[in-house]
């Protein structure tokens, strides 16, 4: 069992050896596979740390461009997001567990200082503003303590509808989806569904009024 409303860890940086006993045994599936169908996995699967290699290497090489070198910064992104649309502009420094999973939307702007961890999708629709130092987790762990501690995790994806606009340090916890031209107030936490065209705000966040 796991909890949504806790997303948001993500061992990647160090997540040691596959530990033995693993939960879903028998399972043919990758960890990959599994991450991205929202079953248990763990982080230090060959797999996974290969590809979380390659996307800290290519985030390097984004966040040393320029923040007013367009061109620059749309190569480096091409070449760690999973889809960028036309305009779309994402602003350093940017953050994120593997990057393939992340598409934005055509004229989408992610400002400064933003953490998209992506062990599920994250899609962003088009034209979404996403205001500096927000943060969308799709990861999250299991509630039973010795599988946490293990290292056992999953994840569930994040879905933000086009036109929609995140304020400044609010955070998207995991399997959330937030409607199409939905504002949410800087600072909120949402951690369920709001549908579209709706003033949210609060901690939890929570709709204020119809837009």
């Amino acid at each position: 069992m796991t909890d949504g409303t806790a997303g948001g860890d993500g061992r990647n940086l160090s997540p040691g050896p596959v530990p033995d006993g693993d939960p879903l045994e028998g399972d043919p599936r990758t960890h990959k596979t599994r991450m991205l169908q929202g079953a248990l996995y763990h982080a230090g699967d060959s797999e996974l740390l290969a590809d979380y290699g390659r996307a800290q290497a290519a985030l390097a090489v984004f966040n040393a461009v320029r923040a007013d070198d367009n061109a620059a910064l749309h190569a480096a992104l091409s070449s760690l997001l999973g889809g960028i649309g036309e305009g779309s502009v994402v602003k350093p420094a940017f953050r994120c567990d593997y990057g393939r999973h992340i598409t934005l939307g055509p004229g989408a702007f992610v400002n400064y200082d933003c953490v998209f961890l992506d062990c599920a999708a994250i899609t962003i629709g088009a034209e979404v503003l996403i205001g500096p130092g927000v943060h969308i987790y799709t990861a999250t762990h299991p509630l039973e303590a010795p599988l946490r501690r293990a290292g056992w995790e999953s994840a569930r994806p994040v879905t933000i509808g086009d036109g929609a606009w995140l304020g400044g340090r609010s955070v998207v916890c995991p399997g959330v989806t937030i409607g199409e031209n939905t504002v949410v107030g800087a600072g909120s936490v949402v951690t369920k569904d709001l549908p579209a065209g709706v003033l949210a705000a609060g901690t939890p966040c929570r709709v204020l009024r119809a837009l």
